[in-house]
């Protein structure tokens, strides 16, 4: 395939309505709103169910792309992947993350493999498919497709898949049962994990990392199955899922780089030292990444759970007994915290709930480093 040149930009917003930056951007020229591949945003809302700061950023970017890019608002949607994850508890800042991507010639002195990113979108499910073995077995098909568009042949290359994926609503549930089904919960919110959960398992399986028959009852039991690079989001915006691969590839000439490690637990620092090292960052516990070489870090991406067995490290947590607080609103505050301390800053891209999303009470986390 020919080569590509991969765009980052993390933008800092005001609110879920903010595109101020980013128009700024277009209007200086730096970005090219017909370059745009995908928008990853945090936004500050509860990330539940009725978090609606999710589609009100959406509607905002699109409504304002879409003079730019000579299309409805609902084209926009169409075309450009956007992924908002809710809950920016803690430090957490939020923003958003802009991958742009277009043909370029291989700059001379370039060498080894750049970032490189790939979007494809399922099927619409029905709702008694999602968080079962049809929403694994069509997101494993999606991600192939899309390393296929990112130009990557080696699961190896890959570093941070994410996606974002549907959840049941009454309306929904009423739906199949009308028509003789029965969906895999009735809550709402029970929903939002069944359907990250299938989902990152449809990584694991596309990328090799599980290679066992998973079955319908493994969703949300099996928690040995998982996905070192999966970041799944739920929203009520969709009825497909949209998967974006975030790796490395030779058929790139981006001046970024994308690495990854896994979050054993809540607290794991020396993971998220391990994924700066990754890019080149020279990371220390306590000590805000420094850059090496003229590297610069742009973005980290991770995920955050509340241990299912109710211990970190044989201490025991109370989040997921809090009845007031969602455990997830505590998952992203407690390890958003731990790397806002070690990358030096808040505005990262931290999202609850890593159902099979690496192992019971981790997560992966992944950083973007610019090369100059």
């Amino acid at each position: 395939m020919p080569t590509t040149s991969v765009g980052v930009f993390k933008i800092a917003t005001r609110g879920p309505g903010d595109v101020s930056g980013l128009m700024n951007l277009i209007a200086s020229g730096a970005i090219d709103p017909a370059a745009i591949l995908a928008i990853l945003g945090k936004t500050e809302g509860n990330g539940g169910v009725n978090d609606f700061t999710r589609e009100y950023a959406v509607t905002a970017l699109c409504t304002a792309l879409a003079p730019k890019l000579g299309l409805t608002p609902h084209e926009v949607e169409q075309r450009i992947a956007f992924v908002m994850s809710g809950g920016t508890e803690g430090v957490l800042s939020p923003h958003i993350t802009v991958f742009t991507r277009g043909e370029a010639e291989r700059p001379t002195g370039i060498s080894g493999k750049r970032l490189s990113i790939g979007m494809a979108h399922t099927r619409d499910f029905l709702p008694e498919e999602l968080g079962r073995s049809a929403q694994i077995h069509e997101t494993a098909k999606a991600v192939q497709a899309a390393m296929s568009d990112a130009g990557i042949t080696d699961p190896a290359d890959v570093h941070f898949v994410q996606i974002k994926c549907p959840l049941l609503t009454s309306e929904r549930v009423e739906a199949a049962t009308a028509r003789g089904n029965k969906t895999a919960t009735n809550s709402s919110y029970s929903s939002m994990a069944y359907s990250r959960g299938a989902s990152a398992l449809g990584v694991a399986v596309a990328l090799g990392e599980v290679t066992s028959d998973i079955r319908d009852e493994d969703v949300l039991r099996r928690y040995d199955l998982f996905s070192r690079v999966a970041s799944t989001s739920s929203g009520i915006e969709l009825m497909h899922n949209v998967v974006i691969v975030l790796g490395n590839s030779n058929s790139s000439a981006s001046e970024f780089v994308i690495g990854h490690a896994v979050m054993t637990d809540a607290i794991d620092a020396p993971a998220v030292v391990s994924a700066l090292q990754s890019v080149g960052l020279e990371a220390f516990l306590g000590v805000a990444p420094q850059a090496k070489a003229g590297r610069e870090l742009v973005n980290i991406f991770a995920k955050a759970e509340a241990s299912p067995d109710g211990s970190v490290r044989g201490s025991r947590h109370t989040m997921l007994e809090d009845t007031d607080i969602s455990s997830t609103r505590h998952a992203r505050a407690a390890v958003g915290g731990l790397i806002a301390g070690l990358a030096g800053t808040g505005v990262v891209y931290v999202s609850g709930g890593a159902e099979h999303q690496g192992p019971a009470g981790g997560g992966p986390v992944a950083a973007i480093a610019r090369l100059s």
